[in-house]
């Protein structure tokens, strides 16, 4: 669907169902838009694939943009990160919420070459955020940069995710997720979470010990 009124008015009802409330924000005035429209205009341009912000104004219906101003939706925006952030964890709890089995996999995120890693400066402002050197099993390569952690549920929704830099394994990432503050307590990875190798396939004995309904278990990749 190409249409953005349609869509955003769409995604404005699911929002209205995972959460009542509208203005998240502490404001004198009441603003003409609403914060969780004013969520709701940014997930519709992410639905329809829309990463410019000239484009966004442009697309949006007259009904929408005679009530905010450009720079005044991008500070509002800022400042309801975290807000958007809870609306997208419930709408997770929402879809998977009595799923038992959970996929721990990365991708690299390369910032230069190994032969430049030596002589660059990107992101190396602060010590314990700076990229390093790591392996991607899946490309068979060595690279310099990060390394993007996903935990994701069978049905393929994403529940949390992390940067590292690259040297970090996966089975790492899951001590993060033990003390995650965005992760429901009865999600957390129990003592008996599962490494699967990526090169050979899933036993059947392993298949039952992952698929073992009576923990949530978390399946990563060697």
């Amino acid at each position: 669907m190409h249409n953005f009124k349609t869509n955003y008015d769409k995604i404005l009802e699911v929002l209205d169902q995972v959460e009542p409330k509208c203005d998240f924000l502490k404001q004198i005035r009441k603003p003409k838009l609403r914060d969780k429209e004013l969520i709701a205009i940014g997930l519709t341009a992410e639905y329809m694939g829309i990463d410019s912000e000239c484009q966004l104004f442009r697309a949006l219906p007259l009904s929408l943009a005679g009530r905010i101003e450009r720079s005044v939706y991008n500070r509002r925006r800022r400042r309801l990160f975290v807000h958007m952030e809870s609306l997208r964890l419930k709408l997770v709890e929402r879809i998977d919420g009595f799923e038992n089995c959970y996929i721990v996999d990365s991708m690299p995120l390369e910032v230069c070459k190994l032969s430049r890693s030596g002589r660059s400066s990107i992101c190396k402002e602060r010590p314990h955020s700076s990229p390093n050197k790591g392996y991607c099993a899946s490309q068979a390569m060595h690279y310099y940069g990060y390394k993007l952690h996903a935990v994701c549920s069978v049905k393929g929704v994403i529940g949390s995710m992390d940067i590292s830099p690259a040297s970090v394994h996966d089975i790492h990432f899951l001590k993060d997720i033990i003390t995650h503050r965005y992760f429901s307590a009865w999600k957390r990875p129990c003592a008996e979470t599962k490494r699967i190798s990526r090169s050979s396939p899933i036993s059947s004995k392993n298949q039952e010990n992952v698929l073992k309904p009576c923990s949530h278990n978390y399946a990563t990749s060697l």
